[in-house]
């Protein structure tokens, strides 16, 4: 099998990415209401990132699709910040250092854009991701930023840029 690759998203990748991203979900036991299950976007992944200051990459091994991550603006928020979204593994590619490498293109891509913060949100529970997270220099603040709609994530990072 070939080395595992992240590339940008295109159009036939729609319905893998959202099956992996649910399915993901459903590991986690996340409700499926106020989290990103619950957002039009999963199904149209590769159009929600068609605008400026967005990209979404996939994360490929051999033929097979196991993981993703994105930026955009923060969504409802005036100010310069954007947001790591939809950044989710199949339980093949998890441990293997590939998140970092998914969050390296996503943070460079943030910084290209000219964003001067990123933010993110959580489940409590999510200790890995929030490890790898902190790792980067994400803290933790008090409360949401903008309006994602995900109001069942009661974890908040933000990393200055």
């Amino acid at each position: 099998m070939s080395a595992p690759i992240i590339r940008p998203i295109t159009v036939r990748d729609n319905p893998k990415v959202a099956a992996i991203i649910r399915s993901v979900l459903e590991d986690f036991k996340v409700p499926k209401v106020g989290t990103a299950y619950a957002d039009a976007s999963l199904d149209c992944m590769f159009e929600t990132y068609q605008k400026e200051g967005a990209v979404y990459f996939v994360l490929e091994e051999g033929e097979k699709l196991i993981g993703g991550g994105g930026i955009a603006h923060l969504d409802n928020y005036e100010g310069n910040v954007c947001e790591l979204q939809k950044m989710y593994f199949l339980p093949e590619a998890r441990g293997r250092g590939l998140g970092t490498e998914m969050i390296d293109i996503c943070l460079k891509s943030a910084r290209s854009f000219g964003y001067e913060k990123c933010y993110l949100e959580t489940m409590s529970y999510m200790e890995a991701a929030q490890k790898l997270y902190k790792k980067y220099g994400f803290t933790y603040i008090d409360g949401p930023m903008g309006d994602t709609g995900h109001y069942s994530c009661g974890v908040h990072m933000l990393l200055d840029l």
